[in-house]
């Protein structure tokens, strides 16, 4: 199609830029020109304007580098690949902040913040107070359960003020909520009932191994981590059954855990499914402690109590760990020349307030011993004496620092649900960074390793790493069976800094 129209054309072309026009637009494939005579050699009645047009047939297919075919693919490929997409949900829409006040309000009307003298059970309380649908579950439910685990069928409530069993038919109702269920669409009961798993998995990891350790003196820990495994098959189950032991640590304490445990559940330490691999058993050259000649039970676990005038807290623990022939390895070299620093660094030894003098002089001694043997490399005297404490001491360190780093989790971040809590926890205690706390203090110096491994780590000091990592959870193990929880609490957060909260020294 042409259309032509004009007034009138020129003879002479002008000169002048003002009297020819051209356009082109990008808009539409028409072509517009535009010619205009001077109107000093002909009247306005004899000039032609002439139009020039040229249209596409739309059936004709467009040229591959042009822009229209281009935009037009890409306008149909993103209707198959990109349907439009339906507006979220409300409730899944961020909100805003809480304000200062409010916030401070939650927190003040929380149960978390009602028991000073108990801060740890305080914090695993639910964050607001039960309603009419939690107390339902309770009255249907709650009678079989607490009679299944063998208590009193009385209502918790009923307990003193300073008893921190009042709290246990609570902390109870939050134990039973898996996940799954209806009830933990509430805020409160879900994250109540992920606090309580994530503390109660780190209470049966150092039952077990405090078990293991007296109960088997001669092992090393690589049997004892292989018996009781637990199945991944079992996924529904272990979450309540970790925050059920998490309720009845915070309420009754480490021995109803073991009767709980031993008693009600029936774990048997010698079924057949509980044996660990058979290995080649090297010669044990070393005589253990007379109270382990036999097997203890848990009973003997449970209800131990330590004599009036023991050197320690824990001293069948501390020579479970460290037995009395390991005394030969004092008065080395270094005994002399590093174990001063070392103390000196770690702050012991710490002031005690013992009837008799003499037991804080022998207390000091073990300390001093159980010192050099957590910087003794297992392939320093390997074959002398294969049942090593360095070893022992490790596997009971590695677990009261993740119960006693838990512990610090919780009471710090009292909003905060499980699975936040537990990679926070995993991310803090990662292997490569429990070795960088002890580094920081210059003590991997003092590590005893054989000539062979010390010229291989000379020329790859990254292999040093994990035994720097086995020496840090060493201290913490011979801490906890010297001085007790909080001695460990000291050196992971005073000593050690394992939160790096503390200003760095220029």
């Amino acid at each position: 199609m042409e259309l032509s129209s004009s007034f009138a054309v020129s003879p002479k072309p002008c000169s002048s830029p003002a009297c020819n026009y051209s356009f082109s637009s990008s808009l539409s494939p028409f072509r517009l020109q535009v010619f205009i005579k001077n109107p000093r050699t002909q009247s306005l009645t004899s000039q032609r304007f002439r139009i020039f047009s040229v249209a596409l047939d739309p059936s004709q297919e467009l040229p591959k580098n042009s822009p229209q075919r281009l935009l037009k693919e890409l306008a149909e490929r993103k209707k198959v690949t990109s349907p439009k997409k339906k507006a979220p949900p409300r409730k899944f829409i961020l909100r805003p902040p809480l304000d200062d006040n409010k916030l401070a309000q939650r927190f003040l009307n929380s149960p978390q913040l009602s028991l000073k003298s108990f801060p740890l059970l305080s914090s695993c309380l639910p964050s607001s107070r039960l309603n009419n649908a939690d107390k339902t579950w309770m009255d249907e439910y709650l009678l079989e359960a607490k009679q299944a685990l063998g208590y009193s069928l009385e209502p918790s409530e009923s307990l003193g003020d300073d008893n921190p069993a009042k709290h246990f038919d609570t902390l109870l109702y939050l134990a039973f909520q898996h996940p799954s269920c209806e009830r933990t669409k509430a805020r409160h009961v879900r994250s109540g009932h992920s606090r309580l798993l994530f503390l109660g998995q780190y209470v049966l990891e150092l039952a077990l191994a405090e078990f293991f350790l007296q109960r088997y003196p001669r092992e090393s820990p690589g049997p004892m981590r292989e018996r009781l495994v637990r199945k991944e098959r079992e996924a529904p189950v272990k979450f309540v059954f970790w925050a059920l032991f998490g309720a009845i640590y915070l309420c009754f304490g480490m021995p109803e855990v073991y009767r709980v445990l031993f008693e009600v559940f029936g774990m048997d330490p010698d079924a057949e499914d509980c044996q660990p691999k058979l290995r080649r058993q090297l010669e044990d050259v070393d005589y253990v402690s007379a109270e382990f000649e036999g097997k203890l039970s848990w009973q003997d676990m449970a209800t131990y109590k330590p004599p009036a005038d023991a050197l320690f807290a824990h001293p069948r623990l501390f020579r479970a760990c460290v037995p009395p022939g390991m005394h030969r390895f004092r008065g080395n070299v270094w005994d002399y020349d590093s174990r001063p620093q070392v103390m000196q660094t770690l702050g012991y030894p710490l002031e005690m307030m013992d009837r008799i003098p003499e037991i804080t002089e022998a207390r000091n001694v073990e300390l001093g011993l159980g010192l050099q043997l957590c910087f003794l490399h297992p392939s320093k005297h390997k074959f002398e004496h294969p049942r090593f404490c360095y070893e022992r001491l490790e596997y009971l360190g590695q677990k009261i620092q993740d119960l006693a780093m838990a512990e610090r989790l919780l009471m710090k971040h009292l909003d905060a649900p499980g699975l936040w809590l537990q990679e926070r926890h995993r991310r803090i205690l990662m292997n490569k960074y429990c070795g960088r706390y002890l580094r920081a203090k210059y003590l991997h110096r003092f590590i005893i390793f054989s000539e062979k491994v010390q010229d291989s780590y000379e020329n790859n000091r990254r292999m040093r790493n994990p035994a720097t990592t086995a020496v840090q959870q060493a201290l913490h193990g011979l801490s906890y069976a010297v001085y007790g929880k909080r001695d460990v609490r000291r050196l992971m957060f005073e000593v050690f800094d394992f939160e790096q909260i503390q200003p760095k020294a220029v």
